[in-house]
């Protein structure tokens, strides 16, 4: 079986599992509805009323901050304009939504969206960059909301245990992982190396063990060539979060017709994130984004299960910004499944530049080895 037949198998087995976690999602999505009352729901989405814009504008910061950080990430040998890096941004979260277990289309399709502008490699290394960076601003985020619950609240024994839990295990990874980059660990290739010389996995070494050290040698030189920038990467990936702050402050704000604190909102954005690393293999994380954040909002009183409305809001807006992305896929000429299928071959490309750099010549610090050809489109 060649490697594009792989793929395609793979990808077959990946769709399946999808659709059933989708079912699954629509089938607790339901449940949870009735449970709260599906006319008490709909009377907190009618209060919402024109709120609704207010939440898309501030939800709007999200793709902007994002995108702006995946600028930063690039060599200095190559750069991506801003409104490019938005529109590949919007199309590949757009697809993550709609396809089966996005999360292994949405992050090439971004990278093949700006294959017209910058090296396909390039923009997938930057991508990949800063999806690190993003990565440990969760991480530092989820602490921050889980050490701020276990201070104000008597929780219950295994809600608590949990979340001693959930602390340690952020803090063993964000500090594990900076001793990786600040010491150079080669980690990833190291342990399919390591696997490999006592007979276990010589297969996967052989296909992936060169790149992974592709990456390493990548994101070890970004560190060490623009450590200048780590700061405001961070800063501009803490708005991110800033943002979703504000959004259920909104939310809540308009659906309750009361202020709530801005303590609640952190809190519950904090397991709104937990949620989504958790459970991204469901699609729009349904049934468990409203049943986590019906239960956490009545840690802080609030009547009306408004935990579900919150998280029905929230599709709401994703269902907006999806049709946006598509919208944008559809003026460069694509289909949903033509996209999809451009991002299988961007991530076969990146992987094979990257193969080509571990194994050959690797050039100067921060050259980028030429994509697989593609042809190009008008854009």
């Amino acid at each position: 079986m060649d490697e594009r037949t792989a793929g395609q198998a793979a990808a077959r087995k990946f769709t399946g599992a999808g659709v059933l976690f989708a079912l699954v999602g629509l089938l607790l999505f339901a449940y949870f509805v009735w449970k709260a009352g599906p006319a008490l729901v709909w009377a907190q989405m009618r209060a919402l009323g024109w709120g609704f814009l207010v939440i898309l504008l501030v939800s709007a910061a999200r793709p902007v901050v994002r995108s702006f950080a995946w600028t930063r990430c690039f060599e200095s040998t190559h750069a991506l304009r801003f409104r490019h890096a938005l529109v590949a941004y919007l199309v590949g979260d757009a697809l993550g939504n709609l396809m089966p277990l996005g999360i292994v289309v949405s992050e090439p399709a971004k990278a093949a969206m700006a294959r017209e502008r910058v090296p396909l490699v390039a923009a997938a290394s930057a991508l990949a960059v800063e999806n690190l960076f993003y990565m440990l601003s969760v991480a530092l985020f989820i602490f921050a909301g889980m050490a701020a619950l276990l201070l104000s609240f008597p929780l219950p024994p295994k809600l608590r245990l949990a979340s001693y839990a959930t602390l340690g295990g952020i803090t063993c990874v964000i500090l594990f992982g900076y001793l990786v980059v600040r010491r150079r660990w080669r980690f990833l290739s190291g342990a399919v190396e390591f696997f490999a010389a006592r007979g276990w996995g010589r297969g996967f070494a052989g296909r992936h063990g060169a790149r992974f050290g592709a990456m390493e040698d990548r994101v070890y030189g970004f560190y060490s060539r623009h450590g200048a920038r780590f700061v405001p990467i961070m800063l501009l990936e803490s708005c991110f979060h800033l943002a979703g702050v504000v959004e259920v402050f909104a939310t809540l704000y308009f659906i309750t017709g009361s202020r709530p604190t801005w303590f609640a909102a952190f809190v519950l954005e904090s397991v709104n994130r937990v949620i989504n690393v958790v459970f991204k293999f469901v699609p729009m994380r349904l049934g468990v984004d409203e049943a986590g954040t019906n239960w956490f909002t009545k840690l802080f009183k609030l009547v009306g299960n408004v935990g579900v409305t919150l998280a029905i809001v929230r599709k709401v807006r994703v269902v907006v910004w999806t049709a946006v992305g598509v919208a944008l896929l559809v003026r460069r000429g694509l289909t949903v499944r033509g996209a999809a299928r451009e991002a299988r071959e961007a991530a076969r490309d990146v992987a094979e530049g990257r193969r080509q750099a571990a194994d050959g010549s690797r050039g100067a610090a921060g050259d980028e080895p030429a994509a697989a050809p593609h042809p190009a489109r008008n854009g």
